[in-house]
């Protein structure tokens, strides 16, 4: 028997491979025009935009490193303040350039989001700030991906296949 391709179906299979690049790109319009690391550098501005952190003092904003230096006794202070509203748009400001960004401490934008709202929450862990506790396992992110790309695998075999 000799294998002949539906139009159909490899249709179907450049729609799934396709959607799978489009999940790992950034949301951003204009990143075809810039690099992996011009799209890095332009997210990290946001972390040292003076029109987003304004009034947040320094030693509080969130850093490079994915890291939210406050302590407990300057909880109240730093959730209170303008610190906790500018940390959030700073998040806002990565995520619209960049929807997959992750820290150097490999924490991503929805980590750090966590970590402000337990840390500025009246629960028990208000005034913890270690995003590190509140990081997603790396290896449910392998996991996921892996899952993922093995579906779509699996998927134009299977279409492929049917093709006798």
């Amino acid at each position: 028997m000799a294998f002949s391709f539906n139009p159909k179906a490899l249709f179907f299979c450049v729609i799934l491979v396709s959607y799978a690049i489009s999940c790992s790109k950034s949301e951003s319009a204009d990143d075809e025009e810039y690099g992996p690391a011009q799209i890095v550098s332009r997210a990290l501005l946001c972390l040292n935009d003076n029109y987003i952190y304004k009034n947040c003092d320094e030693s509080y904003r969130l850093t490079q490193s994915g890291n939210i230096n406050v302590s407990p006794q300057e909880t109240d202070q730093f959730c209170n303040g303008p610190c906790l509203a500018e940390s959030n748009h700073v998040l806002n400001c990565i995520r619209d350039i960049f929807s997959n960004f992750c820290f150097y401490n490999r924490a991503t934008i929805r980590d750090i989001r966590d970590t402000l709202k337990a840390g500025c929450s009246y629960t028990g862990k208000r005034g913890n700030f270690d995003v590190a506790e509140h990081m997603e396992s790396g290896a449910w992110k392998v996991l996921h991906l892996t899952y993922m790309y093995l579906l779509i695998t699996i998927g134009c075999i299977l279409v492929l296949w049917n093709q006798y």
